[in-house]
């Protein structure tokens, strides 16, 4: 971590106390809370471990991933020692005990520096405030939540410690210096800002959500020794909290009714708010595009305060049981014969239906019915995360269809539990992200009634509409149950697609191997012509003891000595003058015709003709040692003249076109395991997964569902295609996830 981030650190800090002799009280409170954040902060490891591990689970590129698997193993290498350094560092905060006036000059000074430097800031410096921002985003919501422990320790402590006073107070419990305590040990971790926002966050989440308990803990062990026992309190309590902070409708009116729904939902643990932190965020920016048709408290609260008429709020089982009248007629639509996949996408309007909804209730003694404005915006954004997933290309015709009937469902699931937003492991958003991403490769020719994907998938969505009662823990049971059977399903299709990646790389490097042997065979026959004799037997006979010898020769090393087979014998079938030559002649040909006969025999080529066959090339090279006349002729002349034809005739590929070339990084940028779509010239379409790419025939080949072969491709027809428009890459990420960003990205533009 930075140094010069913005973030204090502990031993940094001027003015803290000196070590100081403590009662065994403190120093039981110390060994209790040192073992306690240790156990906590085990937990909190864990939970990062599996948050990358499910990042890296749905990352959308290897790079991605890999960038998730590295900080997992850094973070498994390092934790041991940032556990002990943070343990190390809440004990040391016992005995030498931060004074709080030092602490505050120090907070000041330090955001003075901050102003005065922020224009230099630079982008490493950028993520480090970003990190400051969350620690003390993290510390501020401790210390409102646990605002009642927290005054009594500080009162206890400020006794204990002889430099304490009011005006200074004491204590070593703070969530300040816990948080910063662990920012600091946390710092040896060398991962990037999104790493390590999980890691604070998981921290903020197991660590800090429970440091009531020790504190409890602590003040249980100063009561005991008689410090201060009679504490009197006269702020707000945490029994008090839920009915003074629950959050009042925009137009500063609280409608009655809803007094006990709000107190119930202030009353949500502290783990339960920072899982909503997300939803948050998302309702500010709903705030400002909310429009004059609103059927919430904020509406008719000004309504009222102008001499309107009163309301009646709807939420809760009350709304839920509404949801689901409404859906019994909604859900099937356009559905005929219980097919839920036939015809288009239901866009049902769910504000429309809310509208329709409250509007068919009987008035309650002259009140209008009316929803508490969490779950106006909750309405909305369900609303517009299934625009955004009818709106999805990547999702399949049939698989869409089934997906937008759980519109109302989804929506009932997230008025139950808001997590849904925040918690990428919530079981409805789990099930919702492995329909999409099962069903990616579905084509518009799948045949629907025989497919076991596509009636597993039609199961769940009817068991949904029939079942869903509210319980989340029937979309737990349903994803159990669907993963089960894609882990089988997946079985099958690898076992196909690895036999399938198998027999293509065989085909490539059987027909690579031809394309060698036949490519050298006619240059090396152009440069010089031999009687049609051993033409026949290089081109249909040894031609095959080459072939052999290319494929197997990461084994036996034989193609060198295949090759050098046909060069012997060309050159023994022209006469040579010089004596040394001929004596080469000689030792040559005898190893030369044992060498051509073992390797014909090895090949099975043509028994019965292989000895006519040798007796013929004995002839052609004996002819070829007598005639020395002919020598002086034909050598100088037929050596040289066509050499450099054939092989420059082999590189001159046709030029690639200038819009070609700007889709070949896109098609490099394709990853094994990546869907695609290629469109037709008769307008139909296929979905199909790259499943190797064989670099050294330029080969992309393709599977579909199953695993078997559909297509293949080189780079540069792939990106022909890309050009014409005839290939689309498919976005594998989470559905879910992605519905999210696009949402709150489209708010944020609007805003």
């Amino acid at each position: 971590m930075n140094r010069q981030s913005g973030i204090h650190y502990l031993h940094d800090r001027p003015g803290a106390g000196s070590p100081v002799s403590v009662p065994p009280e403190v120093s039981r409170i110390r060994d209790t809370v040192v073992a306690g954040l240790g156990d906590l902060l085990q937990g909190a490891f864990d939970a990062v471990d599996d948050s990358l591990f499910e990042l890296a689970n749905n990352a959308r590129s290897n790079n991605e991933q890999n960038r998730y698997f590295e900080a997992m193993r850094e973070i498994r290498i390092k934790r041991k020692g940032v556990e002990k350094q943070f343990q190390h560092s809440v004990g040391a905060l016992f005995d030498h005990p931060p004074l709080a006036n030092a602490d505050q000059q120090s907070q000041d000074n330090l955001q003075h520096q901050e102003s005065a430097s922020a224009e230099s800031l630079s982008l490493v410096q950028d993520d480090d405030l970003e990190e400051q921002v969350a620690l003390n985003a993290m510390i501020s919501k401790a210390r409102v939540y646990f605002q009642g422990p927290l005054l009594q320790l500080q009162t206890r402590f400020t006794v204990i410690y002889p430099n304490a006073s009011e005006e200074r107070p004491v204590n070593p419990m703070l969530p300040d210096h816990v948080c910063r305590a662990f920012a600091e040990a946390a710092g040896a971790f060398e991962i990037q800002i999104r790493e390590r926002l999980i890691v604070l966050k998981q921290f903020d989440r197991y660590v800090v959500a429970n440091l009531g308990m020790l504190m409890d803990e602590a003040n249980r062990i100063l009561v005991q020794a008689g410090i201060v026992p009679n504490f009197r309190y006269q702020g707000k309590n945490r029994q008090e909290t839920p009915q003074t902070s629950g959050a009042p409708s925009p137009s500063g009116h609280q409608a009655t009714t809803g007094d006990q729904t709000r107190a119930a939902e202030a009353q949500e643990s502290y783990q339960v708010r920072e899982n909503d932190a997300l939803f948050q965020q998302i309702r500010q920016l709903l705030a400002e595009q909310r429009g004059h048709r609103s059927y919430s408290t904020s509406y008719y609260g000004d309504a009222q305060g102008h001499g309107g008429t009163e309301i009646h709020i709807v939420g809760g089982a009350e709304l839920l049981q509404m949801l689901s009248q409404a859906s019994a007629n909604t859900a099937r639509q356009n559905a005929p014969q219980g097919n839920l996949s036939a015809g288009e996408p239901v866009t049902v309007d769910l504000r429309d239906l809310i509208e329709h909804v409250l509007e068919s209730q009987q008035p309650e003694e002259g009140k209008h019915a009316a929803l508490q404005e969490m779950d106006e915006d909750l309405i909305n954004l369900v609303s517009m995360l299934f625009e955004f997933i009818l709106d999805d290309y990547n999702l399949s015709a049939p698989i869409q269809v089934l997906i937008s009937r759980l519109q109302i469902p989804i929506l009932k699931v997230v008025i139950k539990d808001k997590s849904f937003f925040s918690r990428a492991n919530h079981p409805a958003r789990k099930l919702l992200n492995s329909l999409a991403r099962a069903g990616i490769g579905w084509s518009n020719a799948d045949e629907k009634s025989r497919d076991k994907l596509y009636e597993q998938i039609h199961n769940i969505v009817a068991r949904i509409l029939d079942e869903f009662d509210g319980d989340i823990q029937l979309f737990e049971t349903l994803g159990e149950e669907f993963d089960q059977f894609l882990t089988r399903e997946n079985r099958k299709a690898s076992l196909v697609e690895q036999r399938t990646r198998e027999s293509e790389r065989g085909r490539i490097k059987s027909q690579k191997a031809q394309d060698t042997v036949d490519r050298l065979l006619r240059e090396k026959l152009a440069r010089r012509p031999v009687p049609p004799t051993i033409h026949d037997i290089l081109v249909n006979g040894w031609s095959r003891v080459m072939f052999l010898a290319y494929l197997r020769n990461d084994v036996e090393h034989r193609w060198e000595q295949s090759v050098r087979v046909v060069d012997d014998l060309i050159w023994c079938l022209y006469p040579h003058l010089d004596d040394d030559e001929r004596d080469q002649w000689v030792r040559v040909v005898p190893r030369l015709l044992k060498a051509l006969r073992a390797g014909l025999e090895e090949v099975s080529y043509n028994s019965s003709r292989l000895d006519e066959m040798m007796a013929q090339l004995k002839h052609e090279l004996t002819e070829a040692f007598r005639n020395l006349a002919l020598a002086e002729a034909r050598e100088p002349d037929d050596m040289e003249p066509e050499e450099p034809v054939i092989e420059e005739t082999f590189e001159q590929e046709e030029p690639l076109e200038a819009g070609v070339a700007e889709y070949l990084p896109h098609i490099e940028s394709i990853n094994v395991g990546q869907w695609v779509e290629f469109r037709l010239v008769n307008g139909s379409s296929f979905r199909c997964k790259l499943s190797t790419i064989i670099d050294e025939a330029d080969c992309f080949v393709f599977v579909n569902r199953m695993g078997l072969k559909v297509i293949e491709k080189t780079r540069v027809d792939l990106a022909h295609e890309m050009q014409r428009g005839r290939l689309t890459v498919l976005e594998q990420g989470a559905l879910i996830d992605r519905a999210l960003d696009a949402v709150v990205g489209s708010l944020r533009k609007q805003a």
